[in-house]
């Protein structure tokens, strides 16, 4: 199969696959050489149209499905679609006032508490304003938090081998967290453990406490007396889940069951799941963070096969100049790209202003 590059594919033949394209994301029916003449606007022998969506489809640009004589677009199409072909459509000015005021809003209601639970509520409206925009799934990645440093760290012993800590930040926030520990420990070991951390690692930024730590339990463990043993141990344990890992948040994945392009309801459920598991599709996001503008994966080319028959079209968006997160929008491969890459865009501009520190 001959690939498809912008060079290699005439004016003519790139006019049809555009309007093969449009018409099918508008009206979900293969395309038929009648409806290609008329809506090209070329007057153009029905011998000639079939020429050229045959060598169309000899480039795997569009394919013929077995129940109709009319063309679909393939991933490939639609990728040339997207790299050469398409037209944007830039959001009204009211839909990007609406977006605008509803970050600008719930930012106010989350002034003075910026933590990872205010951020989680930004990113919620980020990514309903997506959904409502689209009337697809709207996702957007939580901001990652910055670099922490910790004045204080206390234990306190609760039920079996469940351990609530207390962590101060150097700018005063106290971070509260329930930890199962691997062994059950005394209220005497908790405090003498608490103040050996304390004594030796208040200041650190927690990412390096926690490298050191891991550097101490691997090379020095035969030389640990009991107490510092307990302590990393416990520091271990907190510190486990403290890496920077990424989450967001999803709205409108009930809109998905309205497309008839995703009738599965086996597909459906993989992707459902898929949601709620979250690792693949963070590690498609975090992959978008490297992108400049807006990313698309189209079908199979997430690799990932709940989103098979889906798009995923993101955007990066920045926290005082540095990528902070990824947002954007699941639907089906036949969507209104036109539309939707435009408003993914500007809400991830939108997005940044609204997360700009005052």
């Amino acid at each position: 199969m001959a690939s498809a590059s912008e060079s290699v594919i005439n004016e003519r033949a790139q006019h049809f696959l555009k309007v093969l394209i449009e018409r099918y994301i508008q009206d979900g029916t293969p395309v038929g050489s009648r409806t290609l003449a008329r809506d090209s606007g070329m007057n153009l022998s029905p011998a000639t149209i079939r020429n050229v969506m045959s060598d169309l489809e000899e480039m795997g640009l569009i394919t013929s499905p077995h129940t109709s004589s009319g063309r679909i677009p393939t991933v490939s199409g639609y990728r040339f679609f997207l790299d050469f072909l398409v037209t944007l459509k830039q959001p009204g000015q009211t839909l990007l006032t609406q977006v605008q005021e509803q970050l600008k809003g719930q930012l106010k209601g989350q002034m003075g508490q910026m933590g990872q639970m205010g951020q989680k509520q930004i990113a919620e409206t980020a990514s309903n304003a997506l959904s409502e925009l689209t009337h697809m799934a709207g996702l957007v990645m939580i901001p990652k938090r910055e670099s922490l440093f910790f004045r204080q760290i206390e234990f306190l012993p609760l039920s079996a081998n469940r351990v609530l800590v207390i962590l101060i930040s150097s700018d005063g926030e106290v971070h509260n967290r329930v930890i199962e520990t691997s062994q059950k420990f005394s209220q005497s070991e908790l405090v003498e453990s608490a103040n050996f951390l304390n004594r030796h690692y208040a200041g650190e930024e927690l990412e390096v406490m926690r490298d050191q730590l891991i550097n101490e339990l691997e090379n020095t463990r035969s030389e640990m007396d009991a107490v510092m043993k307990k302590a990393l141990s416990l520091a271990g344990e907190v510190l486990g889940g403290e890496q920077k890992e990424g989450d967001y948040v999803v709205s409108g994945q009930t809109n998905l069951m309205g497309y008839n392009d995703l009738t599965d309801v086996e597909r459906l459920k993989l992707l459902f799941d898929s949601f709620a598991e979250k690792r693949q599709i963070l590690h498609l996001l975090d992959r978008c963070m490297e992108a400049d503008g807006v990313q698309i994966f189209i079908g199979e080319e997430s690799h990932y096969d709940p989103l098979e028959t889906c798009s995923l079209v993101t955007s990066a968006y920045e926290v005082d100049g540095a990528v902070a997160g990824v947002l954007g929008v699941i639907g089906p491969t036949r969507m209104a790209y036109d539309k939707v890459i435009p408003i993914v865009d500007v809400t991830a501009k939108l997005l940044s202003v609204a997360l700009k520190s005052e």
